[in-house]
């Protein structure tokens, strides 16, 4: 496994299915697998699912806003897409290709998940961006040459979280539209900078499907 995995669930031997739980700014590979547990929570008994959330250096993706400038962020965002991709391939290697495969982050790990999904575009069994949304500055053009093949996405967020602009949601929702993704996209009145009980049902469902 490249850099440092923390990992809950079945061993990947058994594995039906891989969830990858990206941590947010200044949190850590460990407290993700609290999340973990709660979408382990009313599963199937049998159901043959592995997490693994890795550890950021210093417990940051990358050093400023996801709304700065992508210059500014190097050469740490570079880094850290090449580690989920990293990890991608070390899944595949152990009988996990990408289609069984869930990228779930919050906070700076779902704009980390949800920008390693559109540049690393191919079919992955699900991604969940909870609370972010696609890096770069407002107004920056993108060009994201791959298809999503139908992969399932959901993104929810707060409408007035302080650190992720609702106006981003949108975006990043169209655009993995565009390149082919079936994207859910849930905007909660009020909520904050948290992840709420709807969200977690509907990753569960998500891995229910995929575990299948």
């Amino acid at each position: 496994m490249p850099a440092r995995v923390a990992s809950a669930g079945v061993p990947l031997d058994l594995a039906k299915a891989a969830i990858v739980l990206v941590h947010g700014r200044g949190a850590s590979a460990e407290s993700m697998l609290a999340l973990a547990d709660e979408l382990a929570a009313g599963s199937a008994e049998d159901a043959q699912v592995a997490f693994l959330a890795p550890q950021a250096p210093d417990n940051t993706w990358y050093p400023y806003s996801f709304l700065a400038p992508i210059a500014q962020n190097e050469p740490y965002l570079s880094n850290a897409l090449q580690l989920l991709d990293d990890l991608r391939i070390s899944l595949d290697q152990s009988g996990l290709p990408a289609e069984r495969v869930m990228m779930v982050g919050f906070s700076q790990g779902a704009c980390l998940a949800l920008e390693y999904t559109a540049r690393y575009a191919r079919r992955f069994g699900g991604v969940a961006g909870l609370s972010g949304g696609l890096i770069g500055p407002p107004g920056f053009e993108r060009s994201y040459p791959g298809s999503l093949i139908g992969t399932p996405v959901f993104i929810g967020c707060s409408d007035i979280d302080p650190h992720i602009p609702e106006a981003r949601v949108w975006e990043t929702a169209q655009i993995l539209e565009k390149m082919g993704a079936q994207v859910t996209t849930r905007i909660y009145p009020g909520m904050g900078h948290t992840i709420n009980d709807d969200e977690l049902l509907s990753l569960r469902q998500m891995i229910a499907v995929l575990s299948a």
